[in-house]
């Protein structure tokens, strides 16, 4: 039996190409990004993991069982770690801590990671995960494509140091953790009759996810 992940991202193809194909990540591998945008959408960036961090919060009191909740607040402690990658490039420009933290929430960021707490706190552990989905798996994906690319992780792409983040062993290693969450999960609460459902939060996840990067490149507030 195929994983409930791929299941989703086949039925959602176009969203998801759209999202891991958008010109923002192509800047990314190539090193063509504006620098602008990549330092607004950096710190939109951190201020989403904090409240994604929230959103495994959540997932801690919808699991089912002990084990899930360890897994919710491992995914916790990994999103409050990666933002250490944010504070370093940052503090590379000047930006504190403070700086980064205090600066207003775009809409595209108030807008996907509120979709993600709702869909946890009005749903179960399962509804919440599937939400998370697009972000976790999807930049392992990402990261491994830009690394693989031939000039992702070439000196010259002031972008490498993402890249590496992403594509790294370290992160692989979380996403390979939500996928095998999802279909422990799937195998107590699927059902068909549930699917489509699941289906429509996944594909409007992976839109907001597009929103995101395109709210970077548009510098959108």
């Amino acid at each position: 039996m195929s994983s409930l992940f791929e299941r989703l991202k086949s039925d959602a193809a176009a969203d998801w190409d759209a999202y891991v194909r958008h010109p923002f990540v192509l800047g990314l591998g190539d090193g063509s990004l504006p620098k602008p945008s990549f330092q607004h959408y950096l710190v939109q960036d951190y201020l989403f993991l904090i409240e994604f961090a929230r959103a495994y919060a959540i997932g801690v009191y919808k699991a089912p069982n002990a084990m899930e909740m360890r897994k919710a607040s491992a995914g916790m402690h990994a999103i409050l770690d990666e933002t250490s990658l944010h504070l370093k490039l940052c503090a590379e420009w000047g930006l504190s801590q403070d700086a980064v933290e205090n600066t207003a929430e775009a809409r595209a960021t108030v807008a996907y990671t509120r979709f993600v707490q709702e869909a946890g706190l009005r749903g179960d552990m399962l509804d919440l995960i599937v939400a998370l989905s697009p972000c976790v798996v999807g930049y392992a994906e990402i990261g491994t494509a830009l690394a693989a690319s031939g000039t992702g992780l070439d000196g010259p792409n002031p972008y490498a140091p993402w890249i590496h983040e992403y594509a790294g062993e370290g992160y692989q290693a979380v996403a390979e953790a939500s996928l095998a969450q999802i279909d422990r999960l799937a195998a107590d609460y699927l059902t068909e009759a549930r699917y489509p459902r699941l289906l429509e939060i996944f594909r409007q996840a992976v839109r907001l996810e597009a929103d995101f990067w395109q709210m970077g490149l548009d510098l959108a507030g």
